[in-house]
């Protein structure tokens, strides 16, 4: 037994989840048990891939890496393609990674490794919460295993990045949010409004890439499409909403401001689909569910993140 904190991460990279995970690889205090895959910003067959390749750049080749779900539970998506490029990391051609993946689905992945580290795990979702709702349905007692429950996920006052009113993860599988959301009883949520407010330089962001080593070099040719699709889009800063959600796991003691509401998710087909209705009066008479991050160390955030890149 390790007196480092089990950390599990539910996964789609993507450009933003790489960096996320480079995050994860260079923190001291965790010890990442492994990484369940899914499809949201591309395909399943290329997040698995890029997955394995980022463990492979930073030499973390004995991480298991579990395949997961390949759609949505119920409704077929958009992917996020047009922002990370067709494979999900820029496009650049990298040379495949050297080994595979675990013959085990990612969903009994989770089941298991929250057996093994019961009431110690650390559960990060960066993507689509697909394999969480089948890891529930498989099992509803789940969440009492689990010490802290994180996703990257929604917007709290509905301003969202994919629709009008819904972000990315929440929007591409949202039976799946709503089944996560609504067997944990207690979650942090670190959503895309939370990511719009906590930016990062664009120019600041290019000097530590290319200060930085092998680490900084694959990824300023991975993010490098993104970068710039952000850049004509959103002005002078550049947004990681999965670099800020595990700064949090990393570093719970840096926010500076939490709300707890009740939270849902909107499952009709319309303009709202996706959408994470907060009740902020709390006029429903629900319990609080969600902790949502509204202020994050902005010093602290940057630091990690210029320390990784220089690598």
């Amino acid at each position: 037994m390790t007196d480092k904190i089990p950390l599990l991460i539910d996964t789609d990279p993507g450009v933003d989840d790489a960096l996320a995970l480079l995050l994860a690889f260079d923190d001291d205090a965790h010890d990442i048990v492994g990484l369940t895959i899914a499809a949201g910003n591309v395909g399943l067959y290329h997040t698995i891939a890029n997955a394995l390749k980022l463990c492979e750049v930073v030499g973390r080749t004995d991480v298991p890496v579990f395949a997961g779900a390949a759609s949505p539970l119920l409704h077929a998506a958009p992917d996020a393609a047009y922002v990370h490029g067709n494979d999900g990391f820029g496009d650049i051609g990298y040379a495949p990674a050297s080994r595979g993946v675990e013959a085990e689905h990612a969903a009994l992945a989770i089941l298991r490794l929250s057996h093994v580290h019961a009431g110690r795990l650390v559960l990060v979702a960066l993507g689509p919460l697909t394999n969480v709702a089948l890891a529930l349905k498989l099992d509803p007692t789940l969440p009492s295993r689990v010490a802290r429950f994180v996703a990257m996920s929604g917007a709290v006052t509905g301003h969202g990045n994919i629709t009008p009113s819904a972000e990315f993860n929440a929007y591409f599988d949202p039976e799946a949010a709503k089944i996560v959301f609504d067997a944990f009883p207690v979650f942090d949520l670190s959503d895309w409004e939370a990511t719009v407010a906590h930016g990062l330089p664009h120019d600041a962001v290019l000097g530590w890439m290319q200060a930085g080593g092998e680490i900084g070099r694959f990824y300023e040719a991975i993010s490098r499409k993104t970068r710039e699709w952000s850049a004509d889009r959103r002005g002078d800063d550049w947004h990681s909403a999965d670099a800020l959600a595990m700064a949090w796991v990393l570093e719970p003691q840096s926010a500076q401001e939490v709300i707890e509401r009740p939270l849902d998710v909107v499952l009709d087909h319309g303009p709202a689909r996706g959408a994470t209705i907060v009740d902020w009066n709390r006029l429903l008479g629900r319990p609080d569910n969600a902790r949502i991050l509204m202020r994050y160390d902005a010093a602290r955030f940057h630091a990690r993140i210029r320390r990784v890149l220089g690598r």
